[in-house]
């Protein structure tokens, strides 16, 4: 396992994180996912996961970030996460803040209505590129790549997802319905390390 080019705050954050605390039914619901990566990883393919939801605001795109921090974490190469909506809106400013409270570099990319982010967890990795797209729009891959559906009302408005080797639902619970209440920060950081958890243990499962 190679945690050392990590930021040291988001590498404290994972190894704080108890995967015994995953659910049985959540394990269930996260086994095709731990199938897929490890059906990749072990012919030395290219893993390609694109995380969905309706607006790719704010679930999709925790569960982008996080999934791949975690395969750099456990060293697991060639997985690259995207994001995606059903439309396209931006990625809410409060996920953003959740993430740099959590040890991330943010930085913003362009202004606008949709701006664009580099997002950096280690100082010598790849910085992931944030910001809302429809699923199939050409930043994301077209084929050979498994659709992870994060919110349910995407999963139902979504009867196809072309080009996808495997569709799978691990939906989330909104934090939008935070949004203007005191326990917003707290929802936020609740939501983000549900996904953390999650992700930490699909691929820790797959630490080859």
């Amino acid at each position: 396992m190679n945690t050392a080019t990590l930021f040291t705050t988001i590498s404290n954050t994972i190894k704080s994180l108890d995967i015994g605390e995953v659910s049985e039914v959540r394990k269930a619901i996260l086994q095709p996912l731990i199938d897929y990566v490890k059906e990749k990883a072990n012919s030395n393919e290219a893993i390609r996961l694109n995380f969905i939801c309706t607006h790719n605001s704010r679930r999709s795109h925790l569960s982008q970030v996080w999934a791949q921090t975690m395969a750099a974490y456990y060293n697991i190469n060639k997985v690259s996460c995207y994001s995606g909506g059903t439309e396209a809106t931006a990625m809410f400013p409060k996920v953003g803040e959740t993430l740099i409270n959590q040890g991330f570099e943010i930085e913003k990319l362009s202004e606008g209505n949709n701006p664009v982010y580099s997002i950096k967890f280690s100082e010598n990795e790849p910085s992931i590129i944030a910001f809302s797209k429809e699923f199939g729009a050409t930043f994301n891959p077209a084929s050979e790549f498994a659709a992870i559906m994060t919110c349910s009302s995407a999963d139902e408005a979504c009867p196809m997802v072309l080009g996808c080797d495997k569709r799978i639902a691990v939906t989330y619970e909104d934090p939008k319905k935070s949004d203007g209440t005191p326990q917003q920060t707290k929802t936020y950081l609740e939501r983000s390390l549900q996904i953390a958890r999650e992700m930490k243990f699909v691929f820790g499962r797959n630490n080859l």
